[in-house]
């Protein structure tokens, strides 16, 4: 199955797809990205651990400089993803991060080595669209999904500009600030998943301040699909090692929640 169809083939279910994530290089990452395909999860975001995560809460931040403190590189991401790939070849799998690690040896050079270990997407959280040709061209090259942010500022002005070669889906970030900490009204996020439908035709999925399954259900009621991951990085960093338990648990709670909840 191909880098598109993997994606493609996730938000063709007959329900809503949970996208699960963790940072790379915080627990043990291979066990934990296990955990989350056995626990339900139809996308995997594996985060790129960067020094200046700015759109990070504290959980996240905190996953960061755990990875960094045991020194993971990108060539360890890269690996990750490969075996993840052999693992498991028809989940999708997304690379997060920031443009520096990304482009600091060309975009050619990571979208080739994206391409070789089986990435379907990549998010890059500081390229605004207006600056694509910094990654995207080389991405689209290699058959990899740009996947765009949209957030509750994106007015009507800019949104053609977020969509304009975006790929895989558009990930509605649901309220302005960084990841973890509060939580907007569903009625909200319905009206602006509205909005976003009425001008792509490319899933969306709502994510930043999901915790619960409970919050999830109530996304997955509106949104093709629903991102969980500051608490399930918390769980990495409370449980260490013996995460991946917790990390299944909790992300069956969610599955279970999201794929029932229309």
């Amino acid at each position: 199955m191909t880098e598109s169809n993997r994606l493609s083939s996730a938000f063709s279910k007959p329900h809503p797809a949970l996208v699960c994530f963790v940072t790379a290089g915080d627990g043990d990452t291979a066990a934990n990205l296990d955990a989350l395909v056995e626990g339900g999860a139809d996308v995997i975001e594996l985060g790129m651990p960067f020094t200046d995560p700015m759109a990070d809460g504290p959980a996240i931040q905190a996953a960061n400089l755990r990875a960094l403190a045991r020194r993971t590189t990108t060539a360890d991401i890269f690996a990750l993803a490969e075996q993840f790939r052999l693992r498991h070849p028809d989940v999708p799998l997304i690379l997060m991060g920031y443009a520096n690690p990304m482009i600091r040896r060309g975009p050619e050079w990571f979208a080739e080595e994206c391409a070789k270990a089986g990435v379907d997407g990549v998010i890059c959280v500081d390229i605004p669209p207006e600056e694509d040709e910094a990654l995207g061209p080389a991405l689209r090259t290699k058959g990899i999904a740009p996947i765009r942010l949209a957030t509750p500022t994106t007015d009507a002005k800019r949104l053609p500009a977020v969509l304009e070669g975006s790929d895989g889906f558009v990930y509605y970030v649901s309220v302005a600030g960084i990841t973890g900490k509060q939580q907007a009204a569903t009625a909200s996020i319905e009206e602006a998943v509205g909005k976003l439908k009425a001008s792509t035709d490319l899933p969306i999925a709502v994510g930043f301040g999901v915790r619960t399954p409970e919050q999830a259900s109530a996304i997955a009621k509106v949104a093709d699909g629903v991102v969980v991951g500051s608490a399930l990085v918390e769980l990495v960093g409370k449980y260490g090692a013996d995460a991946p338990a917790a990390l299944r648990e909790l992300t069956s709670a969610l599955a279970d929640a999201v794929h029932s909840a229309r």
